[in-house]
């Protein structure tokens, strides 16, 4: 498994974001759905190794990186992941080349393959036209697809997003979703969204969060035989799946 996670839990002051959960993800790509506040973001910030847990025991690429690993452990780790956060930084003054440069240095890559590495990673997102453009002059779509080029610039073993078709238009957001599955079949990437239809094209699995606890996990095509047949408000096959995903488990726990 490329991330795994037993007893997970995560508190913010006094809540509780994450409560005891299990959970492992291969190589393909994973879809975590739930409504918003459901600990999805908790989840991911965990995983990135950029929020440490209140408890549990958490392996990424064969090193165990929870609270009590060491620095070295972690920093290992990092330099074969890739994160774009859902409240991504950058440097509006740098231009693309530059920013997604710098990132690859923080990451430790090869000197003498960055910058290939780095027009690649843009070329992938789009933005080979842009690339010596300044970030700060880019759309805001733009600029979240020079997230996206950050975070798989160093072809991530474990690749973490977080909201990642925020701001993007549809056009570029099928064009995300098949480099989506492309990326997919070398690396375990993990995309955690409140969009059901990028789950639905581009993911194999579902595990979907509801109050910090797995309230499903499947494949895209099982949640969408949860759907059972369209109920005349013009939702689709997997958002019929979703809502009833949430309410099964909101009864389950309803009965304890």
């Amino acid at each position: 498994m490329s991330a795994k996670v037993t007893g997970l839990t995560v508190r913010h002051r006094r809540k509780t974001a994450l409560d005891a959960v299990d959970l492992d993800f291969a190589p393909g790509v994973h879809g975590v759905l739930g409504p918003n506040g459901a600990g999805k973001t908790s989840l991911i910030r965990v995983l990135a190794t950029v929020a440490a847990p209140a408890a549990g025991r958490v392996e990424l690429l064969g090193s165990e990186v929870g609270a009590a690993s060491d620095h070295r452990a972690r920093a290992a780790v990092r330099r074969r992941l890739g994160y774009l956060p859902q409240d991504f930084g950058h440097y509006p003054g740098f231009t693309v080349r530059e920013f997604i440069s710098y990132v690859a240095w923080l990451k430790e890559m090869d000197g003498a393959r960055v910058a290939s590495a780095v027009e690649h990673a843009v070329e992938r997102v789009g933005l080979a036209d842009r690339i010596d453009a300044k970030v700060k002059t880019l759309s805001g779509g733009m600029v979240r697809r020079v997230g996206v080029a950050q975070a798989i610039v160093n072809e991530p073993a474990l690749l973490l997003l977080d909201e990642p078709t925020a701001g993007l238009d549809p056009e570029q957001r099928v064009e995300f979703r098949a480099l989506l599955r492309e990326l997919g079949r070398t690396s375990t990437v993990i995309v955690s969204t409140h969009l059901v239809e990028d789950v639905a094209v581009a993911c194999s699995e579902v595990t979907l969060i509801e109050a910090g606890a797995m309230a499903y996990r499947g494949t895209t095509a099982e949640l969408m035989e949860l759907g059972g047949e369209p109920d005349g408000l013009g939702a689709n096959p997997i958002e019929r799946g979703y809502t009833a995903a949430l309410r099964a488990h909101r009864e389950a726990v309803a009965a304890r």
